[in-house]
């Protein structure tokens, strides 16, 4: 085996964050030194700012299908996970306190849950999954009861890839119980069709689409009560106090037409690189796929090693200035294995052994080729079976 040389550095975290789209860089430049003031100002500067911001609002709705007045910034997915399932729980509260979520859930929703659970006495149903990491609809369907008042699941799980049946999932919950669907579609917005059809509410987040940090919505349906976590200020209609980040509000419409515009062009680049990975990953004893081979994001590849611990390749390939993680970038500090291969039951030299590959529309197919090279050295050089 030839020797790998040290070359550029190659990003394949992109399930962690994305590269900002360069006219998303640029519109930033200029709105920047020109937008400064608070778009709550009565005055000329400030409602200069604040109509951007509610075009911006407009087009995110039209996106998506709901009113402007459905769409709420937030900070992040993050935030907007946490105000949507603590704010539907604590305003529905006088009707249950049944909720339920999955267990391989994002920490910010898990967190959630733990949170109402063991602060405020709520009763969580955390649903099992099967060997893909797939929520069945019958297991949603038989865990419902007159209580549940919220219903919480991934579109795709940031770990795996795995792509929930949320269509399904919302119908069921609509057609057997009073309970609100809330979907996490992070993973899943520029990256398969969304459909929120039945869905009580959603987080978005802009850095997972080539977007700038700091920047989130929050899709909450009109006729959902729901009690703001942030409190002391008019802005977002009331459900976020704060004075508004407006020239990230602003830049969210455009990161998502951009997102979407190239959405079947990148879906196909990616496939064609997931697929050369699987390919030749195939002809190595030591590697075996978490990920599943159907209904997967073709951004996302799990696998893991059987020879070689994932803190020892990850520093192997770090070494090579290629750049990978082993769980959610959000739980990456913890000694723990990931939650969701856990829930998924897989042995411990899997789970010791796990990597996530986040492949994203700039990943070339030399970056691909590179990558494998350097892993398939990293085997020779670390690995015992």
């Amino acid at each position: 085996m030839r020797r790998v040389q040290p070359a550029e550095e190659i990003y394949l975290d992109h399930v962690s964050s994305t590269p900002v789209h360069p006219e998303v860089l640029k519109t930033l430049g200029e709105l920047l030194p020109i937008h400064y003031a608070n778009s709550d100002a009565i005055h000329s500067a400030g409602t200069r700012i604040n109509q951007l911001i509610q075009r911006s609002r407009s087009v995110i709705a039209a996106a998506f299908g709901v009113s402007a007045e459905e769409i709420v910034f937030t900070s992040g997915a993050t935030e907007a996970n946490n105000a949507i399932i603590k704010g539907i729980a604590f305003a529905n509260a006088h009707k249950g306190k049944h909720i339920i979520t999955s267990s391989v859930e994002h920490a910010s929703v898990y967190g959630s849950f733990e949170f109402l659970e063991n602060e405020f006495g709520f009763e969580v149903t955390y649903l099992p999954v099967d060997q893909d990491g797939r929520i069945l609809p019958e297991v949603l369907k038989n865990a419902l009861r007159p209580d549940t008042i919220l219903v919480s699941i991934m579109y795709v799980n940031n770990e795996i890839g795995t792509i929930m049946p949320i269509h399904d999932l919302a119908k069921i919950v609509k057609e057997n119980s009073r309970a609100y669907f809330h979907a996490d579609c992070v993973q899943a917005l520029g990256k398969i069709p969304v459909d929120l059809e039945n869905v009580d509410a959603a987080s978005f987040s802009a850095h997972k689409i080539n977007g700038v940090k700091g920047s989130g919505v929050m899709l909450k349906r009109a006729n959902v009560p729901f009690l703001p976590l942030i409190s002391g200020g008019q802005q977002e209609m009331g459900m976020r106090g704060g004075t508004p980040n407006a020239i990230v509000n602003i830049l969210f419409a455009k990161t998502l037409r951009l997102a979407l515009e190239g959405e079947a062009e990148h879906i196909h680049h990616v496939r064609a690189l997931k697929q050369r990975l699987i390919d030749r990953l195939s002809t190595l004893e030591s590697i075996v796929f978490n990920s599943p081979s159907e209904g997967c994001s073709d951004f996302i590849l799990n696998i893991s090693c059987l020879c070689v611990p994932s803190e020892v390749m990850m520093n192997w390939l770090n070494q090579h200035s290629i750049f990978v993680s082993a769980q959610s970038t959000c739980s990456s500090k913890t000694k723990q294995p990931s939650h969701t291969l856990s829930a998924m039951h897989l042995n411990q030299k899997r789970l010791d052994g796990s990597l996530r590959i986040g492949l994203g529309y700039t990943n070339t197919t030399a970056e691909i080729d590179r990558f494998l090279d350097v892993l398939e050295e990293g085997i020779t050089t670390y690995g015992k079976l």
